[in-house]
This record gives structure tokens, C-alpha cells and sequence, in this order.
């Protein structure tokens, strides 16, 4: 079913890299072969996560050292199977840039309350409340996938 999946946000720092290295570690649990990727819609290239979302991640078992950001192209949007955004705005501006991709945008919080609200410059309580909403997220997800 899903093979290639791609989680999206605005800059690529905070949310998405979280999103995507916990996605990527339960379904790796779950003996789920999906390929996860992550990319932002206004992201410079080769941005490192964000400080303090590294030391969110840390505290949860998850390690962004290693991540680069990266802006969403048409490439990758084609090859996802499933596109996660964290806002109704990202979903608009994405379908802005590939219409065709309509059918397979989704918000990553649509099963677990909605929108997740961009923590980036707000301090560590924003990052673990963005942290525990991913997390409810992801697993509503795994269900589905």
C-alpha cells in the first residue's frame, strides 16, 4: 500500500525532522517497510534541526544530529505515496505547488486533533507540547499505514 511517505512543515527544523525520525523508528518497530522523508515548504538547504527540538528529541531516544533540511520539490511530492503537513496552510501552499498531489495531503494530525502549532523560537515547553502531539499523531497514523 504506502511505500514512500513524506512529512512536511514550513522550515524543515522542527517539526518535520521530529515527525519524521519518530515515524520512521515505529515503523521500523512495527516491521513496516516504509521509506520516510521529511522537507519544508519555505526550508533553506542543509539547515541542521533546530537546538532545541535536538534536545526534545534526545530526551524521547530520538537523535536529529544528522539532519539537513531540505525545501519540498516536485520530485519528491510525486514519489510519496502520502504527504503529512502540519497545518491547514502547509496543505494549501503545497497544493499551490503540485495540484495534482491533492489526493494524497493529508495533516499528520488528522486523527489526533489537528493542527500541530510550530514551536520553533518559543522554548523547551512548545517543543515537548509539538513533541507530544507528534507522537499522538504518528501512532493514530500506524494504525492506517
Amino acid at each position: 500500500m504506502f511505500q514512500h511517505l513524506l512529512v512536511l512543515c514550513a522550515g524543515n527544523l522542527c517539526r518535520s525532522p521530529l515527525a519524521e525520525a519518530l515515524m520512521r523508528t515505529r515503523l521500523a518497530r512495527a516491521g513496516k517497510g516504509i521509506e520516510v522523508a521529511s522537507a519544508g515548504l519555505i526550508a533553506a538547504v542543509g539547515e541542521p534541526a533546530d537546538e532545541m527540538t535536538c534536545l526534545v528529541a534526545a530526551g524521547h531516544g530520538l537523535d536529529l544530529s544528522g539532519h539537513a533540511s531540505r525545501p519540498v520539490d516536485p520530485g519528491l511530492v510525486r514519489r510519496a505515496d502520502l504527504v503529512l503537513v502540519m497545518e491547514e496552510a502547509h496543505r494549501r501552499h503545497l497544493l499551490e505547488l503540485a495540484p495534482a498531489a491533492a489526493g494524497k495531503v493529508c495533516l499528520l494530525g488528522r486523527w489526533s486533533g489537528g493542527e500541530i502549532p510550530d514551536p520553533y523560537g518559543r522554548g523547551r515547553a512548545a517543543g515537548e507540547a509539538a513533541y507530544d502531539q507528534i507522537a499522538a499523531a504518528v501512532e493514530a497514523w500506524l494504525v492506517r499505514l
